[in-house]
């Protein structure tokens, strides 16, 4: 084991940690850059993006002004970049390419970068979660493991954790848990990873199968755009589509009320899917067993009791959760619901909140008991969705005044964010609300003409919306 840095250095002269390359992490870079301070960069995939590049074949539904952080087009602007036309729409691949790429070419980020990197634990030097004297003076010390098995350690002034929630997606069984056989199915590869391409890469995969997928969401709605497309042209391909929720208006989104065009014409496409008979939609339907053999049986329950279904693939769209476990040493202070941390999570948990609006938060409303340690990006909003690029580069913004002393910046966060054209709220009565595996996307029309209240200091017998028996 090698450790980078020295016991006798300054905490302060030290750099800071990021952990994750994507477009959130390369934003704390560049801010960090701009800032005059130092970044460390330990990405756990082979490239920067690595998880966007997962799923590049997808287009995001915000245009490219919203997907571009300032401080790093700021750094962009130094070189030859060509910004794209900030009208368009990118996929993944795109972001990373047009926009990943040659930021992560900068050389005072490139120098910064240490891909195939893993991330396995962060601490503070020299003593455990247990111990408080003198916490805030020691550095963090972040061990990394690298693909061919090298250990470091490094001692770093503040720790960004930016990486994601895209290597855990949660499980198709009920109450958050596995279901029987789910393990087994997923080794078998009849549970496959979430968005594949069913149009592209992963087409002679799904032609001429019986797909199942599972949840809802925008990224069910995207994948049974794309298998509906393949059964145009492949025939033989039967989609089924199974979701928690009873009522099916509230699977479609907002429509013509979104925000985001984009993002209200997937839910429209989806529906007329599912009415012309291209997919069949089963709802009430809660996952409890798996069986694998030549097929998947899937076991489920309904209403009117045990139920199964027959498909060759099943696709997962059950959403993700952030990974905990190397921030054991750490003292965070998290929702208990949605594992954001805990003034943020009221304000996005998606059982009381779906207009897509969040409120401006930055470091204030992003630290931990544990000082100078920052949760950012998509890993900021626990289990909760609808997170976009730009709520992410006003965090890191935010939070790199902080760690520079201009707490003045870091206090003026501002944040504007398209609607999604519906609204659910729970205030003693609510307007639709969700059901219990609901999404955002799950709701149908708006009952919410303007973006919905800050649900804070609500009086006694409702804390942040939540009744007292959630």
């Amino acid at each position: 084991m090698v450790e980078q840095q020295i016991t006798q250095e300054p905490r302060t002269e030290l750099p800071v940690a990021i952990i994750g390359a994507g477009p959130v992490g390369l934003a704390a870079a560049a801010n960090l850059i701009e800032r005059g301070l130092t970044p460390i960069i330990s990405e756990a995939g082979g490239t920067v993006g690595a998880a966007v590049r997962a799923w590049g074949h997808i287009r995001l539904f915000s245009p490219w002004r919203h997907n571009i952080d300032p401080a790093s087009r700021r750094l962009l602007e130094t070189t030859e970049w060509v910004e794209p036309p900030l009208a368009s729409l990118p996929t993944g691949s795109e972001l990373v390419e047009q926009y990943l790429n040659p930021l992560a070419a900068i050389p005072s980020i490139s120098a910064a970068l240490h891909t195939s990197t893993t991330v396995t634990a962060v601490s503070r030097a020299g003593m455990d979660k247990t111990h408080s004297r003198g916490r805030d003076e020691r550095p963090f010390l972040i061990r990394t493991e690298t693909t061919n098995g090298t250990v470091t350690d490094h001692r770093v002034r503040a720790v960004i954790d930016a990486s994601g929630t895209w290597a855990q997606p949660n499980p198709l069984g009920q109450a958050g848990l596995l279901a029987d056989g789910e393990t087994e199915a997923l080794a078998r590869g009849l549970i496959t990873e979430p968005l594949p391409d069913p149009m592209g890469a992963d087409r002679t995969r799904f032609a001429g199968q019986h797909v199942l997928v599972i949840g809802a969401g925008h990224s069910a709605a995207n994948t049974l755009l794309a298998l509906g497309q393949l059964a145009k042209e492949e025939p033989k391909t039967r989609i089924s589509w199974a979701v928690r929720g009873a009522d099916t208006n509230r699977l479609y989104g907002g429509g013509d009320l979104d925000g985001l065009p984009a993002r209200g014409q997937l839910g429209t496409q989806l529906r007329q899917l599912v009415e012309d008979g291209h997919i069949t939609l089963h709802t009430s339907f809660t996952t409890i067993a798996f069986l694998s053999g030549d097929r998947l049986r899937v076991i489920g329950t309904t209403p009117d009791g045990e139920t199964t279904l027959d498909v060759d693939l099943l696709i997962p769209a059950t959403g993700f959760r952030p990974d905990l476990d190397m921030l054991r040493e750490i003292r965070l202070e998290l929702d208990p619901a949605v594992e954001a941390p805990r003034t943020l999570g009221p304000l996005i948990d998606p059982e009381f909140h779906s207009c897509g609006t969040v409120p401006a938060h930055g470091a204030k409303e992003l630290a931990h008991p544990e000082k100078d340690f920052y949760i950012v990006g998509m890993k900021s909003y626990g289990r909760a969705p609808t997170f976009l690029l730009a709520t992410g580069y006003e965090q890191v913004r935010s939070i790199v005044a902080a760690l520079a002393g201009d707490l003045t910046a870091a206090a003026q966060v501002h944040l504007e964010l398209p609607e999604t054209g519906v609204c659910s709220t729970d205030l003693g009565g609510s307007c639709d609300a969700p059901s219990e595996d609901a999404t955002p996307a799950e709701e149908a029309g708006s009952c919410c003409p303007a973006p919905e209240p800050v649900l804070v200091g609500i009086p006694t017998g409702l804390e942040h919306g939540r009744s007292n028996d959630k």
